[in-house]
C-alpha cells in the first residue's frame, strides 16, 4: 500500500492505492472515512486492481475546506477529479457510499468521459424532500453536537438508534471508531451543515444520461433507515441497464460486507473492461 497527500485549491487530501490493474476509486460516507467503504476488505487487489482510497476533505486525515461551505458536492466532486488527475488515470470504475455515492454520481453527469462503471451504495439523496426543515433540523443538530460535544455529543444528538437490537452495540461501537480517526472534528461538523443541503443532481430524470455499467446496493430500512431502499430502487430504475442488489432478509446489510462489496465491484470492473 503506498499512502498519497494531493492539494487542491488549498485542501490537503490524504489517501492510498494498492494492487494494479484497473483502477477503482472508493469514496466513504458522511462521518466515515477511507476504511470504510469495503471495510479493510482486499479482495480487488488481489483480484488484480488498482484500489484507490482517500478521505474527504475535512475527514480523516484530510485538511479542512478553507471555507465553511465548502462541502457541497461539486466541491467533492471535484476533488474526485483531482484524485483521479493525481493517480494519472482518465477513466475508473468508482464505487461510492451514500455522501460517496452521490459524489460519484456528480462527475458521472457532469465529467462523464472520467467514468467507466459505478456501484452505487445506499444512496439516501431524495430530490423531493431534501429541502424538509425536519430532516434538516436533525443534521443541524448532529453538527451541534459534535461541535459542542464531541465524539460523544454527536453520539447523543443521534438518539437512540433505530437498528435492531442485535446490531445496536456493533453499530454504536464503529461509529465511535470511526469518528475517533477524524483530525479536525469542526470541519466535518461544517460538513454536517452543508452536505445534506447540497444536490448531487436536479432531479432522478437526469440519471437517464447514465451509461456506464452500473449497480446500485440498496439497505433494508430496518438495518438502515437513514439509506432508504425506496431510494436505491429509484436510483435503479432511472439509470439504464443498471442492476438492483438489496440485503436477504434477516442478514446483516450487503453494505456492511466489504467482501460482498468488493464482489460487486469487480464484477462491474470486468464489465466495464469488456
Amino acid at each position: 500500500m503506498v499512502e498519497f497527500e494531493i492539494e487542491r485549491e488549498g485542501v490537503r487530501l490524504a489517501g492510498q492505492e494498492a494492487g494494479e490493474g484497473p483502477a477503482v476509486v472508493l469514496l466513504h460516507g458522511l462521518t466515515a472515512t477511507r476504511r470504510y467503504v469495503i471495510m479493510g476488505s482486499t479482495a480487488l487487489e488481489r483480484s488484480a486492481h488498482r484500489v484507490i482510497a482517500y478521505d474527504a476533505r475535512g475527514h480523516g486525515r484530510s485538511s479542512p475546506a478553507r471555507r465553511p461551505e465548502d462541502y457541497g458536492y461539486e466541491d467533492l466532486g471535484r476533488d474526485l477529479e483531482a484524485v483521479l488527475d493525481h493517480a494519472g488515470v482518465q477513466r475508473a470504475v468508482l464505487a461510492g457510499a451514500s455522501m460517496g455515492a452521490h459524489t460519484l454520481l456528480w462527475l458521472a453527469l457532469n465529467r462523464p468521459e472520467r467514468v467507466g462503471g459505478l456501484v452505487v451504495i445506499t444512496p439516501a439523496y431524495d430530490p423531493g424532500s431534501n429541502d424538509d426543515l425536519a430532516r434538516l433540523a436533525h443534521w443541524d443538530a448532529l453538527s451541534d453536537g459534535l461541535r459542542t460535544g464531541g465524539i460523544e455529543g454527536f453520539l447523543a444528538a443521534n438518539g437512540e438508534l433505530q437498528v435492531p437490537e442485535q446490531w445496536r452495540e456493533t453499530v454504536l461501537r464503529v461509529m465511535r471508531q470511526r469518528m475517533a480517526l477524524h483530525e479536525h472534528l469542526d470541519a466535518v461538523a461544517d460538513a454536517l451543515r452543508v452536505v445534506p443541503r447540497s444536490r448531487p443532481f436536479g432531479e432522478l430524470s437526469e440519471l437517464a444520461a447514465i451509461s456506464v455499467p452500473t449497480v446500485v446496493v440498496a439497505s433494508d430500512d430496518e438495518a438502515d433507515p437513514e439509506h432508504p431502499q425506496a431510494v436505491g430502487e429509484a436510483y435503479a430504475a432511472a439509470i439504464p441497464g443498471a442492476r438492483l442488489v438489496t440485503d436477504e432478509p434477516g442478514r446483516s446489510p450487503i453494505a456492511w460486507q466489504g467482501s460482498q462489496l468488493s464482489k460487486l465491484i469487480a464484477d462491474v470492473a470486468s464489465e466495464a473492461e469488456a
